[in-house]
């Protein structure tokens, strides 16, 4: 089956990925410290992954906590760091009893041990679970993941287990983040911003792209439902035409 064939094999995407903006001004028209607007967004988190269960979504993929948020104030990551410990610790029952098996994506070293711990056992915990892989990117940058994703091939190179030039798309490909999982489909931005900083740069490259001015907190399945509506109303072309992809519609799909 052809990655154009799949893609028309159902009007609903595979893997979504949220960038999920919009905490600490929420927090900041409410009064309140913008950690506070942190603590609301787990519940628009707890929305969002029982809404792509119910509709049979694979992959869902949420940008917690990006390389450059250490830059933000000393309290506010202070109080991210707990607040991702306390979900953790609060949460990955509930995601195990739903048959959701998490997946925690990005650079972890700079993580206090109790939380790298946290972050082993909840996977180990929900490494069976089939009905959504929700994917959580912490400490996670697109350009890291390529960067991480070429060391490992530089490594094989210099070990003399591979030549540079048998190194291709596929084989980076299969170095990244999520690469056993379904192709990024659709990638939403809550917020206002209009930009995907640097976030699953070489996984989105064929995604559709989606922006909304709701704040994260504010995110619902109403909203949710906007954009699939959107996404199932483009034609997503993968450098064919038009016409090409209507063919391709007549066809039965055979596995």
């Amino acid at each position: 089956m052809t990655e154009v064939q799949t893609a028309l094999q159902n009007a609903l995407p595979q893997h979504v990925a949220i960038i999920m903006d919009g905490n600490g001004r929420w927090a900041e028209r409410q009064g309140r410290p913008r950690v506070w607007g942190h603590k609301k967004g787990v519940d628009a988190v707890r929305r969002a992954v029982s809404f792509c269960r119910k509709l049979g979504i694979q992959s869902l993929t949420l940008f917690a906590f990006s390389s450059e948020n250490w830059r933000r104030p000393e309290d506010e990551v202070s109080g991210l760091m707990q607040l991702f410990l306390l979900v953790l610790q609060q949460e990955v029952k509930t995601l195990h009893k739903n048959n959701v098996r998490l997946n925690i994506i990005g650079d972890l070293s700079p993580f206090s041990d109790k939380l790298k711990q946290h972050i082993k056992e909840a996977q180990q915990l929900t490494a069976q679970n089939t009905a959504l892989t929700l994917n959580v990117a912490a400490n996670y940058g697109g350009r890291w993941d390529i960067v991480q994703a070429a060391q490992q091939l530089a490594q094989k190179v210099a070990d003399g287990a591979l030549t540079a030039t048998q190194i291709d798309e596929q084989m980076l490909s299969g170095c990244m983040q999520m690469h056993d999982q379904p192709e990024l489909d659709l990638m939403i931005r809550t917020g206002g911003d209009v930009r995907i900083s640097n976030f699953l740069l070489w996984q989105a490259a064929y995604a559709e792209l989606w922006f909304t001015e709701t704040l994260w907190p504010d995110f619902d399945d109403q909203v949710f439902s906007e954009a699939l509506a959107t996404y199932a109303s483009r034609e997503r072309r993968f450098g064919c035409t038009g016409a090409q992809i209507r063919e391709l519609a007549m066809r039965p799909i055979q596995g």
